[in-house]
């Protein structure tokens, strides 16, 4: 249970942004309920969310393995509970989903899903990535993706830690969106 009241949709200050969750996102996700109550925070959130999801060029199954990962490393199961999903329908199977606990011992990742994976717990559980870990990642991806992977991972990271501190669960009811 959400350790504060969601915030209410049909707040006139945060109306336009709401509206515009819906059109992005389809609805207002607990996530979101929860972020509404800072408008310019949940603009923010909402703006840079996209870039990652939307904009990037990293290949979507990889995003989708790291920020499960992410999910799994912080206990933050409504991350991914979210993610399970459209990480299926980029193309990761469940046998990998299932196998992401222990991923280094199943043979189901290739070579540039295991460095993105490790990099991903480095800098989760570590902060400080050791050389040997980026050199890897570093050498499966050109710039760009490498970029974008660190700041996917770095975004998640956020998102995890939100969600897990404000005690958001995809069972809380939420206020009803007007019309």
């Amino acid at each position: 249970m959400a350790r504060i009241p969601y915030a209410d949709p049909a707040n006139p200050e945060t109306r336009q942004l709401v509206d515009r969750i819906i059109r992005e996102r389809g609805s207002v996700l607990h996530l979101y309920a929860m972020l509404l109550h800072s408008g310019p925070v949940a603009e923010g959130w909402l703006r840079y969310l996209t870039a990652i999801r939307h904009e990037c060029a990293l290949p979507a199954p990889l995003r989708e393995l790291v920020i499960i990962q992410i999910a799994h490393l912080n206990g933050a199961a409504y991350e991914a509970e979210q993610h399970m999903p459209i990480a299926l329908r980029e193309g990761v199977t469940q046998a990998q989903l299932d196998a992401l606990p222990d991923w280094r011992n199943t043979g189901l990742f290739d070579a540039v899903q295991q460095a993105a994976l490790a990099y991903c717990e480095a800098m989760t559980r570590e902060i400080h990535v050791p050389e040997p870990v980026f050199a890897a990642v570093r050498n499966a991806l050109p710039p760009r993706e490498l970029v974008e992977l660190t700041a996917t991972i770095g975004a998640y990271n956020m998102v995890s830690r939100f969600l897990e501190a404000m005690g958001i669960d995809a069972r809380d009811p939420l206020p009803d969106h007007p019309g």
